[in-house]
């Protein structure tokens, strides 16, 4: 046999017993079974299954919480908002009203003042007018 194919066998005979050794340690120091580590592992995973389901349902009802919270804040701003814009137009439309009669009243007033006025004017272009026509005949 050559050097080479010597050493293929020994390194082949060397990965070979590596192998074997690692395995049988790797078996004496498992502290369990391939069944029982999957079993363990499956168990696991539905724990953690568990947890992301709690978590998911915490957080669900936590976001209801919020979203109830702010739900009853923004109506209760919106009937804030609703009470205050009604009140100011009861306001706005007692001022308006107030002007309304304000003016109606000087109107009435000013129309009253007017027709008083014209009376007297009338009445003094009427006198003037008769003492014209009597101091005309009288000439």
């Amino acid at each position: 046999m050559s050097q080479n194919t010597k050493n293929v066998k020994g390194y082949f005979i060397g990965f070979l017993a590596g192998g074997v050794v690692g395995a049988a340690v790797a078996f004496l120091t498992t502290p369990k079974s391939g069944k029982k580590m999957r079993k363990e592992i499956i168990q696991k995973s539905d724990e953690y299954i568990d947890e992301v389901d709690k978590y998911i349902s915490k957080t669900k009802r936590d976001a209801v919480k919020v979203i109830d919270k702010n739900r009853k804040k923004f109506a209760n701003v919106l009937h804030d908002m609703t009470s205050k814009s009604e009140a100011m137009y009861r306001d706005a439309e007692k001022v308006f009203n107030d002007a309304k009669e304000k003016t109606i009243e000087v109107f009435n007033s000013g129309k009253e003042i007017v027709e008083t006025e014209t009376e007297k004017l009338t009445s003094s272009v009427k006198a003037g007018k008769e003492t014209y026509d009597d101091e005309k005949k009288k000439k």
